[in-house]
């Protein structure tokens, strides 16, 4: 999935959604739960009811693992099912994983090559040698953890320096150094207004996926007035609003609406910022 064809997609559904696949079993509606497999099922109609108005699908892996190998095994059907079905899709391994040499290289094949995923979400604190094995995938998009919404992001990357650039600041301004926008990414969290603000005039380029609208009660509005960018930027991922809507036998009708409540309001803002 390369960055032209990622533009494409967006200008061409007016959207810049991802659909966070965070499938937590105790929550798929009870006529699944006697389905071979209940988890791929309820993805597989997921997928079908908000794919007309998603530009990527976005799998928390911790939500499989979880499952042992019947997880695994849920997961990596997900994704074979995205790339047959809607290939113009971007598939995002929302993994998190880090560290050096073989250990990253073998995290990159595993999500790259044997699940197939187009991008993984890659914590950097250990620095470009743990992040180098990924961006040697060259067709494939690395995403790294910079300014996130929980309340311990203050432990570190709110931390100023000397000279008072803040920690994740400095990731950004050195990942920058590693690649371009056409391979990396940044996650910078819905309710961080400011930093989403910070980190646009340092990486103006690159795209943000930003988590955080919806449930956790980020605003789209304000992502959009502090980082969209003049070809858009942003990936806007929602999971628990869409997937959840509904836990009766509506939940695909629920998710589909949720999801088109979503891409209309995107395409306003991308109207409004000229990017259609």
């Amino acid at each position: 999935m390369s960055r032209t064809k990622l533009l494409e997609n967006i200008k061409a559904k007016k959207s810049f959604l991802c659909v966070g696949l965070d499938t937590d079993r105790s929550r798929i509606p009870q006529h699944f739960r006697n389905e071979p497999d209940a988890i791929f099922a309820f993805n597989k109609a997921i997928i079908d009811a908000t794919a007309p108005y998603a530009i990527a699908f976005k799998p928390n892996t911790a939500f499989y693992e979880a499952e042992g190998i019947e997880g695994w095994a849920s997961l990596q059907k997900t994704i074979h099912y995205i790339k047959q079905q809607y290939p113009d899709i971007l598939v995002i391994a929302d993994a998190k994983r880090g560290d050096i040499g073989n250990t990253s290289a073998s995290y990159a094949r595993a999500f790259f090559d044997l699940l197939g995923a187009d991008a993984i979400t890659v914590a950097p604190y250990m620095g470009f040698d743990s992040v180098s094995p990924f961006l040697a995938h060259n067709d494939k998009w690395t995403i790294l953890l910079a300014a996130t919404s929980n309340a311990g992001s203050a432990d570190f990357q709110q931390r100023a320096d000397a000279t008072g650039h803040k920690f994740y600041e400095l990731v950004v301004r050195k990942a920058c150094d590693w690649a371009g926008p056409d391979q990396l990414m940044f996650v910078v969290g819905a309710t961080k207004p400011a930093e989403l603000a910070a980190l646009r005039k340092l990486a103006p380029d690159y795209f943000f996926l930003v988590p955080g609208v919806g449930a956790q009660g980020g605003s789209l509005a304000e992502v959009a007035d502090n980082a969209m960018n003049k070809s858009c930027g942003v990936l806007v991922n929602a999971s628990r609003s869409i997937i959840y809507a509904s836990d009766g036998d509506d939940f695909a009708l629920a998710a589909a609406a949720e999801a088109l409540k979503l891409q209309q309001e995107m395409a306003v803002l991308l109207n409004k910022y000229g990017i259609i």
